[in-house]
């Protein structure tokens, strides 16, 4: 055997349709039961029941207990980041669905992303944000500067803490449909919430896709104009 990691197994477990699509609904943020996840993956409860295990055992996902109850939640921002990158890489070689959905379009406009923004909107938050000297990119590499501080400040955003042991600031993560970054880490994700609240952006009961609400596109235009 050779040294380092092995991603074979990892690869065999994402790369069955049944547990793929479980892990691309676990992309929503969300928390659904097996039962709604055999759903979206097409497959018999007690099928799904088996994809699950498999999954939590290789640490891709986890169990959330309520009651009597088990909801199911991707592992952490690795995993969500894996697989936005290989949607990315499959979406870039041409591996697309032969009938795309009814949803297809709102989920490049604007979509969720674990616990971030995704899609076409977000891509111009990121280039905005960019231009205007609120973040440094330098590749793969992004932080905010201290214009930036004071620009999140003022949007009800304070500046997430950082240090050992806790999630990346920022992170630039490759969308799948634009293929160019949006923002990610924990101020990507504290920026979704912040729309969230100010009721700029809706979550529908299903999907990932988000709704912009007349009051949120006035909003987010003057906030990042492009």
């Amino acid at each position: 055997m050779k040294d380092g990691p092995d991603i074979s197994r990892i690869a065999a477990l994402i790369g069955d349709p049944a547990r793929a699509s479980i892990l691309t609904a676990l992309l929503s943020g969300r928390a659904p039961s097996a039962g709604e996840l055999a759903c979206e993956a097409g497959i018999a409860p007690a099928t799904a029941s088996g994809h699950l295990a498999q999954l939590t055992e290789a640490g891709l996902i986890w169990p959330r207990k309520q009651g009597r109850h088990r909801y199911f939640a991707l592992a952490g921002d690795e995993v969500a980041s894996a697989l936005e990158t290989l949607s990315g890489l499959a979406a870039a070689k041409g591996h697309l669905r032969s009938r795309p959905g009814p949803r297809d379009a709102a989920l490049r406009e604007i979509r969720v992303c674990y616990d971030h923004m995704a899609g076409a909107r977000a891509v111009a938050i990121f280039d905005s944000l960019a231009a205007r000297g609120y973040l440094t990119v330098t590749r793969e590499d992004v932080a905010p500067t201290d214009r930036g501080a004071a620009f999140f400040a003022g949007l009800g955003i304070p500046l997430p803490r950082t240090g050992p042991g806790r999630r990346p600031l920022c992170r630039a993560c490759l969308d799948w449909s634009e293929r160019r970054s949006h923002l990610a880490g924990a101020l990507g994700a504290a920026l979704l919430t912040r729309c969230l609240e100010a009721d700029w952006l809706r979550r529908p009961a299903r999907g990932r896709h988000l709704h912009l609400t007349p009051a949120g596109a006035q909003a987010l235009a003057e906030a990042f104009p492009t």
